[in-house]
């Protein structure tokens, strides 16, 4: 069985940690520290949970001034580094954390520690109660670290306005209007890093959900000029394909799909169980004289608990069909128990989209 994703958080981290900390915290008291650490509820924690409840307990071997402990957190980085923790270093992102509930009133300082601490450990949670509470002023800061030296303050000025970003608080104020941030994206499409311009894609495609022609006329505008932008422009508009947008589907070259033929859509396991597979084919003829090019995915649509169905689209590929030509397409989809998704016994549906264009729904069961 995998190891749960909150236990990076174990006895071997405790322990280097707090021999770093001893060294710069002379009034730091381990035992204590653990003691609370390990309270009664830390097992029921989830990760999240984990890295709120380190974060207040550091609070209590700290002092009442937050430049004082900003300047602890700066001043320990360098032998984290040094450390040997894991190479996404995601366990701390408890010290943004502490940032975010201490600094909120401490604007400069915060900022001034953000921009230093994110290049250790992502600041992209912590900064986002700062763009609600002082949107103008950390609007105009992101431009400013849109064109800073070190690619992790610039993916900061990214993926910390994104209005959707997973795992975090929306940014309500940028969902309704997301003008400041287009700005920010212009600085960052070209940039060196892909993790920069992958957090560009992602920003884009979180306004596409609430200005889908906000993103269509920006692409329209991007597209042609580099070969890494137009990489970034597919990522950004992969919901706006997956709902089959005839504007984003002839921009990528998704064209018209009359000539292509669907035919003989089989569900060979129309009983699935739980644990088990979905499986299914198709045949697709291109029956005209050139070559198209097909965009081609599966609907699904997953039995709620109340009754009604909810689709999800997943593709199969995309590429160029030969002329005159017949391909016989066979699918699973597994029906395995994840923590993101609760399965409801009872009918399923299943469809095949080319370019956007929905075929009839086939139903299938899904039992215990």
């Amino acid at each position: 069985m995998a190891e749960l994703f909150k236990n990076i958080y174990s006895t071997e981290f405790f322990e280097k940690f707090t021999a770093i900390v001893e060294l710069h915290l002379p009034r730091f008291d381990r035992s204590a520290f653990l003691e609370q650490i390990y309270d009664d509820e830390w097992e029921n924690r989830e990760l999240k949970q984990r890295m709120r409840h380190i974060s207040l307990v550091l609070k209590d071997q700290l002092s009442d001034d937050f430049e004082q402990n900003a300047e602890f957190i700066l001043k320990i980085i360098p032998e984290l580094r040094e450390a040997g923790f894991r190479a996404d270093k995601l366990e701390f992102i408890f010290l943004p954390d502490f940032v975010e509930i201490y600094g909120l009133k401490a604007y400069g300082t915060s900022v001034k520690t953000m921009e230093q601490l994110t290049q250790f450990v992502s600041c992209e949670f912590a900064v986002r109660p700062f763009v609600i509470t002082y949107e103008k002023e950390m609007m105009a800061q992101m431009l400013s670290w849109s064109k800073h030296d070190h690619p992790a303050v610039r993916r900061l000025a990214s993926e910390g306005c994104r209005p959707r970003l997973p795992w975090a608080m929306a940014i309500p104020a940028l969902k309704d209007d997301p003008a400041l941030i287009f700005p920010i994206l212009e600085n960052l499409k070209n940039d060196v890093s892909e993790d920069v311009r992958r957090s560009v894609a992602n920003n884009l495609n979180d306004i596409s959900k609430d200005h889908p022609e906000l993103v269509v006329s920006l692409a329209k505008k991007w597209k042609g000029k580099r070969m890494k932008t137009d990489k970034l422009l597919k990522h950004a508009c992969r919901t706006l394909l997956k709902q089959g947008s005839p504007e984003v589907m002839q921009l990528f070259g998704f064209g018209d799909v009359r000539k292509i033929k669907l035919e003989d859509l089989q569900i060979l396991t129309p009983k699935v169980k739980i644990g088990e597979s979905l499986e299914f084919s198709c045949k697709l003829i291109n029956t005209a004289r050139i070559p198209t090019k097909v965009r081609l995915e599966y609907g699904l649509y997953y039995q709620k608990a109340n009754g009604t169905l909810s689709k999800k689209v997943f593709k199969i590929s995309e590429k160029d069909y030969p002329e005159s030509t017949s391909h016989i397409i066979r699918r699973k989809q597994p029906f395995k128990p994840i923590t993101t998704r609760r399965f409801h016994l009872g009918r399923h549906q299943l469809s095949i989209i080319l370019n956007g264009r929905e075929s009839d729904r086939h139903d299938f069961e899904l039992v215990g």
